[in-house]
């Protein structure tokens, strides 16, 4: 059954599609890697890959490109189909087994995949005990699942002042111009992590915070910052005038090539399914 928080991104995704990776492929953290190359080296070793809210498939493609010569097996599942055609387009996707499902349900049998990775996504899903026991049935004993989670502004830099001048706007909106409640606010900690995935049968998440640099032109950083679901239903004139008030006090702190200095923090959470 697909939930009111769904349909809402089901919605903004078709009429977005590739907004998360136009927002994060860019960005780098300190070793040099996205966090999509961070995720994708926390499965090396599988060869049954599973991503879990795949998208335009940015990660499938960096997978499949990972593990040609090992004949990885890639599957992927959106609730948008929009996402999904577009990463038909990418090479070596269109090989994946890509499906439009929800989490909660997964169309997959047990223990099929000894891997799943999960992009800025799974804090997004709601009844989050049953994507964690969906993702047990489906992981094989031993199969590993990593996951990015948003872990907010990483100081003082352009990420600060957007949220310093969108936050109020949110919050003002009219009833009817405000995003329903996503996700569950537990999976943003490590503590809630293993509060959820430990009963399901998942030992403790290995856990750490990486900052991503996401430093460029205006115009990107922009795209980065106003793909923010809450902008979805917002009055557009009012989304013009706060690009334009963003973009105005940015400027101030622009380095000497033109480029914002802007960043965020994501949370890399690694847990392995236990055997029985």
């Amino acid at each position: 059954m697909t939930t009111v928080e769904e349909a809402f991104l089901r919605a903004f995704h078709a009429a977005h599609p590739a907004v998360t990776a136009r927002a994060m492929a860019h960005g780098r953290a300190a070793d040099g890697r996205s966090s999509y190359e961070i995720l994708r080296d926390r499965v090396s070793g599988c060869t049954r890959v599973l991503d879990l809210g795949c998208g335009d498939g940015l990660l499938l493609e960096l997978l499949g490109e990972q593990g040609r010569n090992a004949g990885r097996a890639l599957a992927g599942l959106d609730l948008s189909a929009e996402e999904l055609a577009l990463a038909r387009r990418r090479p070596g996707v269109d090989r994946a087994d890509l499906r439009v499902g929800r989490a909660q349900q997964l169309p997959f049998s047990d223990g099929r995949f000894d891997g799943c990775v999960s992009h800025m996504a799974l804090m997004l899903m709601s009844d989050a005990e049953r994507v964690a026991a969906e993702l047990a049935r489906v992981l094989e004993p031993g199969g590993t699942l990593a996951v990015v989670l948003g872990g907010g502004a990483a100081g003082g830099e352009a990420y600060e002042r957007f949220l310093r001048l969108a936050v109020p706007l949110f919050k003002a909106a009219p009833a009817e111009q405000r995003i329903p409640p996503l996700g569950d606010r537990r999976l943003r900690t490590r503590e809630g992590f293993d509060a959820v995935f430990g009963p399901a049968g998942f030992g403790p998440a290995e856990w750490e915070t990486v900052r991503i640099d996401l430093t460029g032109p205006p115009e990107r950083i922009w795209d980065c910052l106003g793909g923010f679901y809450d902008f979805g239903p917002l009055d557009p004139a009012v989304t013009a005038d706060l690009r334009a008030r963003f973009e105005a006090e940015s400027a101030e702190t622009a380095l000497p090539d033109g480029r914002i200095p802007c960043a965020m923090n994501v949370h890399i959470a690694t847990a392995v399914r236990s055997g029985r």
